[in-house]
């Protein structure tokens, strides 16, 4: 396994349109749950795991920085107890501007971790109310500031275009604010609406205006565009960064390689399976409690699976799918295996053929999921 990502549940407010696993913090049983956190680290390592060849370690939520100093500290000993932590290449947490702390960003700098992602996702403060995030614009400028002088420098920013009643105008002053910081990394993600999302109950009772596509299309070629001018190259269909900046972590799934997925709803893929913890906090303690890993689902992914995970996973990726790394990993070509897709999708002027790679074009990146529908059985 090349990385090992483990899910921190726990928030002190819920944003209307997560739909990732979590629960709110007051109340929960947090320090069982970092240490079976420990406990699912360790029968993992009992299974044949081998931790020394993991690159890089993520945690993500859910809030990683809902938890206290020292409970962010404990997190750390356990993870630095199985793997070698000098020797990763990345080692990320996500965050939140108003619960990273001095002493926080302190704790994370002493257990080694180099890159900190910020869900900031907008820079205008009555959009920030409407998707349920707690903090302010001005908390996410001070909070760059703060983890500068905490000694950080690879740090990334989420933001989120095609809001409800967001305007081009306030997209615009939002890259900006984000680009006036001069990071190492940007992300910027389309709004989908989730099930079972504060958004989606409100989109159900046509209460929720978003822009038409015809809008949301500009709000990307902006990010796009202004990220290009501002030298952050897009690498992947949502991110952009300066070379050699770019999240190694993540790109370990677009190259649709192996990691563990540690915690409660966590999902991983190790051994050609890929797999989803138990989510319910109680039940997954309980599950690992007894000696065994907490999968609630496992589905051994098969040698065609596998082909069409590489071309759609791989196609997110600006540089493409290498034609030469297809047929040396599956043992047929990719134009035997996709040649007459392929053409068609060159027709559309989806996809191209650059440097022995085939990519996406600027309008394939626009219409990326009209491409990778193509490759699934």
């Amino acid at each position: 396994m090349r990385g090992i990502y483990i899910h921190i549940p726990f928030c002190h407010q819920i944003c209307h349109y997560c739909d990732f696993n979590k629960v709110f913090f007051e109340n929960q049983p947090v320090d069982e749950y970092i240490e079976t956190i420990d406990k699912e680290l360790s029968l993992l390592k009992q299974s044949g795991a081998d931790f020394t060849k993991v690159e890089t370690v993520f945690f993500g939520g859910g809030t990683p920085t809902a938890l206290t100093a020292k409970q962010l500290e404990r997190l750390l000993e356990i993870v630095h107890s199985y793997i070698n932590v000098k020797a990763l290449t990345e080692f990320s947490t996500e965050a939140n501007p108003d619960e990273l702390t001095m002493d926080k960003l302190n704790v994370l700098k002493n257990g080694q971790v180099k890159r900190l992602s910020l869900g900031v996702q907008s820079f205008d403060a009555d959009l920030l109310k409407k998707i349920g995030r707690s903090h302010s614009p001005k908390q996410a400028i001070e909070v760059v500031n703060n983890a500068r002088r905490a000694g950080f420098e690879n740090i990334s920013i989420d933001m989120i275009y095609a809001l409800p009643g967001q305007t081009q105008a306030q997209w615009k002053d939002t890259l900006d604010q984000a680009l006036a910081l001069e990071l190492p990394h940007y992300s910027g993600y389309s709004l989908i609406v989730e099930p079972k999302t504060v958004f989606y109950n409100l989109m159900n009772k046509g209460r929720l205006p978003l822009p038409g596509e015809d809008e949301e299309t500009v709000m990307f070629a902006e990010l796009i565009d202004r990220m290009e001018r501002a030298g952050k190259s897009q690498y992947e269909i949502s991110n952009f960064a300066i070379p050699g900046s770019e999240s190694i972590h993540n790109m370990i799934y677009w190259e649709n390689d192996e990691y563990a997925g540690i915690g409660a709803g966590a999902h991983g893929y190790l051994n050609g399976v890929r797999y989803a913890n138990i989510a319910p906090l109680k039940r997954y303690m309980e599950h690992v409690g007894t000696g065994e890993l907490p999968r609630k689902e496992e589905n051994t992914v098969t040698l065609q699976e596998s082909m069409e995970e590489e071309m759609f996973l791989g196609l997110r990726k600006t540089e493409g799918v290498s034609i030469q790394h297809f047929a040396e990993k599956f043992g047929i070509t990719m134009d035997e295996k996709y040649g007459a897709v392929i053409q068609n999708l060159m027709q559309k002027d989806l996809l191209e053929l650059h440097e022995n790679r085939i990519r996406l074009t600027r309008n394939g990146i626009f219409k990326g999921n009209e491409a990778f529908q193509q490759f699934l059985g």
